[in-house]
């Protein structure tokens, strides 16, 4: 029960308005998301259901709007709200689930999408999407809409202003005059903790690595385009370890921690208990060391699985009025160069 519940609560979208030819809408709000939380508090299997849930009463929606106006409505419009959109959101299980649920309805709803409207879509976008394009078919790539700054003025053409809500720059509101419509469309939030049911989620690495007792172990990836993202996983056996993100000029020349830029500052996690996870948006190209630090430890070597990928923003054109913006490139899960060693003091 409780995890129906917090998927009740802390899940947003929702069914709100009708298109200017009669079609359901349907929101979603990507801002407040909490897909960590999610995780933790509920299985994959409640996600997926929950949105079989969702397609059914969108399918009965056009049913009902078919008997009301008389002809065939069989595709609904979608509104992605993408603002707030961070790297929160592109956390490995939760964009692999996502996957799973596109899957889900392009198998059995593959007519059911008329077109989709992305709005506010912020710098991170290209990189989002380009993690879960390949589970679209191209027809359905082709109904992606990528609005720019003039969003509600395209979002006007096509919905009817007593149909759009008022914080989205209709005239619709909650009977109690809430401008964003908050009785139909769910905006969810941070899960508290006191709804999580386990610790971790169950993650497949790609890679291992032992680091030394005494030394510190760094992995170099070099970035050539800003913008991209990486992002990381990892988990250590028996014991803690150091982890820091780095960046030089060179590759494959091996510099010590003081002589690097840091740029996710080093400390101990407790790795070998709750899996680490992070990713970073590279501003900068150049060469990023992500580094394990055992340099601490006198007597204990650590055993490291992984999982590190590079991905990529693709190219992506300034969204147009009527053009998805098509964003291609494949992301790269990379194999690094590997450089162990030997380095004096904690603190190096």
């Amino acid at each position: 029960a409780l995890r129906q519940e917090v998927i009740e609560k802390y899940l947003s979208g929702g069914m709100c308005g009708f298109d200017r030819e009669g079609s359901p809408i349907w929101w979603d709000v990507i801002g407040p998301v909490d897909p960590k939380g999610l995780f933790l508090s509920a299985s994959k299997q409640d996600f997926i259901k929950s949105k079989i849930r969702d397609c059914e009463m969108l399918q009965k929606e056009c049913d009902l709007q078919s008997e009301r106006l008389g002809r065939h409505v069989e595709a609904i419009t979608m509104i992605y709200d993408c603002e707030g959109l961070g790297l929160k959101h592109l956390w490995k299980p939760a964009i692999e689930t996502y996957g799973e649920i596109l899957t889900m309805f392009e198998d059995n709803y593959p007519e059911g999408l008329k077109r989709l409207f992305v709005i506010k879509a912020p710098k991170l976008f290209p990189v989002a999407y380009n993690l879960v394009k390949h589970f679209l078919s191209e027809i359905t790539r082709n109904k992606i809409i990528v609005l720019g700054a003039n969003w509600q003025e395209v979002l006007l053409n096509y919905i009817d202003p007593e149909q759009l809500p008022a914080a989205y720059g209709g005239k619709l509101t909650d009977p109690d005059g809430d401008s964003r419509c908050r009785t139909k469309i769910h905006y969810a939030g941070t899960v508290p903790t006191s709804y999580y049911v386990r610790e971790s989620v169950k993650v497949d690495y790609e890679q291992c690595l032992t680091v030394s007792r005494g030394s510190s172990q760094q992995l170099e990836y070099e970035i050539l385009c800003p913008g991209c993202v990486l992002r990381w996983q990892f988990s250590s056996d028996g014991a803690d370890i150091g982890f820091g993100v780095f960046m030089k000029g060179k590759i494959g020349e091996r510099q010590n921690a003081g002589q690097m830029q840091e740029v996710v500052p080093s400390q101990r996690y407790n790795a070998h208990l709750v899996p680490e996870d992070g990713s970073l948006t590279c501003s900068e190209p150049g060469v990023y060391v992500l580094r394990f630090d055992n340099t601490y430890s006198i007597f204990q070597s650590k055993r490291i699985s992984f999982t590190v990928e590079v991905l990529l923003p693709g190219q992506s054109q300034s969204p147009k009025k009527q053009a998805g913006s098509q964003v291609e490139a494949s992301n790269q899960s990379q194999s690094p160069n590997n450089q162990g060693g030997s380095e004096s003091g904690a603190s190096s």
